[in-house]
Order: structure tokens, then sequence, then C-alpha cells
């Protein structure tokens, strides 16, 4: 791709992505344009700093080089358990329940580690501080904007715990949204194990792109959520920056609280992949050995994707419905439809599923361009999808009971705000990779 053509589909992409915003926006005319594009800005700008700039991108390897290392200490109380399931790759191969699932219960438990010491709320209330100053959000929603970065959509929100039950529609959509647009700090870990395999090199590629895309996509959310439900409440922003208090008694506490919560969080991502791959399988031999037998479609679509897809199967649909989508975000046009299914099934699943999906196809051979997977890899990078507007209805309302309702509003809303964030980051890496 020329960068004319680049940077035309770049532009055609953002536009497409605010227009949906703005088409169905709840108060178009209080709209803060000032916000959305400082927001856009600041996408950008810290884009460039992260991906361009000397200095700041060679601080940023190292802490995508720190990721990894702590990735390594993961593996060896892994290899404690676990044995040569583990280090005997060439004969078990790369086994995600052994390899993966643990990084998530250790991060889980380094995370409270830097919660209980200070060190995460000092990182998010600098962070919470600048978007104020630059975006003019409300102290509790900067906070949880902030805190999405680096933790949950569901531990999130106990950040900002004593402000919930009387923040405003637009407040409750902006800590909604920052949810869906994030990840947290535990799979991200294991998506750069997952994704870079036992590859060094990979892991810190997918480290540092990973911590990209987390970081430029909590401005993104903020303008989809904002442009959705414009904030017509007075607030001062100026105020109610102070953190709930860590409820652990002690270190040992803190580390087994987050322990078990990751724990918790790994069980629940394993059975999630072992059930949701199992039902596209069958929902893929399902419409392959039915519709996909008429008129020799399924041999139709093999050869017309060249073996990419082997019939009418769902995710072939997913890709059709999604192809445009996975176009506007810039995706070479040999890799529309296969992007589109990763795209499809990030929404209708989940993003672990969508990243699964995209590493076997790499380890299948099947070969892709370059910009094509850091454009998935972008893109893929939120928990925007049905089963989380659950998780946060059945998560916020239990500490916010007063909220039920407005989340229960507020919830295919914030799904659209989540993925119209991504998907503005997977736009801006575009032009940048």
């Amino acid at each position: 791709m020329s960068l004319v053509e680049i940077l035309l589909r770049a532009i055609l992409g953002m536009v497409a992505l605010l227009g949906i915003c703005y088409i169905l926006s709840r108060k178009r005319r209080s709209i803060d344009w000032r916000m959305v594009g400082i927001g856009i800005g600041l996408q950008f700008i810290l884009a460039i700093l992260i991906l361009k700039v000397p200095g700041a991108s060679e601080v940023f390897d190292w802490i995508a080089d720190k990721f990894v290392l702590l990735l390594s200490f993961s593996d060896q109380g892994a290899e404690f358990l676990f044995g040569t399931l583990i280090t005997d790759t060439n004969t078990f191969g790369y086994i995600f329940a052994f390899r993966v699932l643990p990084t998530i219960v250790f991060f889980s438990a380094i995370s409270a580690i830097l919660y209980y010491f200070g060190i995460l709320q000092l990182v998010v209330k600098g962070m919470a501080w600048g978007m104020i100053r630059t975006m003019r959000l409300s102290g509790p929603e900067s906070l949880a904007a902030a805190a999405n970065v680096f933790i949950g959509q569901t531990e999130a929100p106990l950040i900002v715990k004593p402000y919930l039950e009387n923040m405003s529609r637009s407040e409750m959509m902006c800590l909604m949204t920052g949810g869906m647009a994030t990840i947290a700090g535990g799979v991200f870990a294991a998506y750069i194990g997952f994704l870079g395999g036992d590859s060094l090199e990979m892991q810190q590629y997918f480290a540092k792109h990973l911590l990209t895309a987390s970081i430029i996509s909590a401005p993104a959310a903020i303008v989809a959520a904002k442009m959705l439900i414009p904030e017509t409440e007075i607030k001062d922003v100026e105020k109610q920056l102070e953190m709930a208090e860590d409820p652990a008694n002690n270190l040992l506490d803190a580390i087994s609280r987050g322990t078990t919560d990751g724990l918790k969080l790994a069980v629940n991502v394993g059975v999630m992949l072992l059930v949701f791959t199992a039902l596209v399988y069958l929902v893929n031999q399902g419409l392959a050995g039915s519709i996909g037998k008429i008129g020799g479609l399924n041999e139709w679509v093999a050869e017309s994707t060249e073996g990419r897809f082997e019939g009418f199967t769902f995710t072939y649909v997913l890709g059709l419905l999604f192809a445009p989508v996975a176009w506007i975000l810039g995706t070479p046009s040999e890799d529309i439809l296969l992007v589109g299914q990763l795209l499809g099934q990030k929404t209708v699943i989940n993003e672990f599923f969508a990243y699964a999906e995209l590493n076997t196809l790499r380890e299948a051979g099947q070969a892709m361009n370059p910009r094509s997977l850091l454009i998935s890899t972008y893109a893929l990078c939120g928990f925007a999808n049905f089963a989380s507007i659950g998780i946060q209805i059945g998560g916020i309302g239990a500490i916010a009971p007063g909220q039920r309702k407005t989340l229960t509003e507020l919830g295919i809303y914030a799904l659209i705000g989540g993925t119209v964030a991504s998907f503005l980051t997977a736009v801006i890496a575009s032009v940048l990779i």
C-alpha cells in the first residue's frame, strides 16, 4: 500500500467511526468537539511518543522488556508445577493451559503487590491528573479511565467506589466504555506469551504494541463515551481524586487476594475458550454440512479465498460481515476477510478467543501481511463484547445498586463505544506502523 492510500484510508476510518458515535449520540448538540479533538490528538501524540520518538520509545521498550522478564518468572513457577509440559515444547508443543493461564494468576498477584505499596495508585493518579487538565473530565471518571489501562473492568470501578452512586449518566458511560476498550494486566501478560510463543524477540515485539494499544485506547474510550452520552451536568472537575483504600491487611494478604482473583480469572478464561471453541467448530460444521453443500458453495468459498476458509462456515460469515470494517481500519485487501473474521469473533465471543484464532492462523502457516497482523493486534485489544455487558451490570451493580438501571440502559452503548475506541486505536496504528 502507498503512503497516500494509507493516509486516505485512515482519514476515512476516523470519519466513519466518529460518525457512528455522532449518529447514535443521545444529545448531539451537547457534544464537546474541543474534547473530541484533544482526545484524538492525545492518541496520536502518545502513539508517536511510544513508537517513534527516540528516548520515549526506548523507555517503553524497557517496560516491555520487564514484562517479558516477568513472564519468564511465571514460567519458572509453572515449570515447578507441570515439569516437562512447560519445557519440552518439541514433544508436547505450546500447551495453552500450562503456559498462558499461569501468567494470569502471577500477574494478578503482582498487580495486588503494586497496589498494596501504592505504586499503582501513583501511576493512575498521574494519568488521571493529566486527563483532568487536558480533557476536563471529573475526578472519578479520570481515575477510572486511568485505572482501566492497568486493571480489569470489574476491578477499576472499585477504585472509585465512594463516588459510584452519585455519578452522572455520562460519567457512568465513561467508566463502562473505558472498561470495554482496554484490557487487564493479567490477560495483557497472557497475550504477550501467547502471541510471542517461545521467541523472546516476538514477546518483546507484542509486549510493546499491546502496551501501546492499551494506553492510547484510554483517550479514545473517553471520546467515544462523551460523544454517545455527552455530559450535561455541571461538575467540579478539580475535586474527587481520592482512590478507594486497599482492603488487604498486609502484604501476604494482598498476595493471597491477588492470587485468588487471578485464579478465578484464569479458570474463567480457560473454560470460556474450551466451550466457545467447541461451539464455533459445531456451528462451522453445521453450516458447512447444510447450506455449504447447496450448489457447491463450500468449494466456491474455498476456491475464492485460496483455501483460507474451508467452506461456508460461521467464521466465513463473520469475515464477510466485518470485512468492510477491516478495510477502513487499513487492512490490506488480501486479508480483509481474515481480519474481519477476527473482529467478528472478538465482538460476538471475546478477545481471548479472537487472539487464540489469530495465533492458530499463524501456526497453521496462514500467510498474513505484517500490517494485517499488527492492525489485528491493536483492534482486538479490548473487552468490548456482549458478555462484558453482563459482567459490568453484575459487577458494578453489586457495589452501586442505585446505578443498576443506568447500567442496563447503557450496556449496548458502552459496547459500541468500546468497540469504536479499539478500532480508532487500530486506525492510528495503521498510519504509524
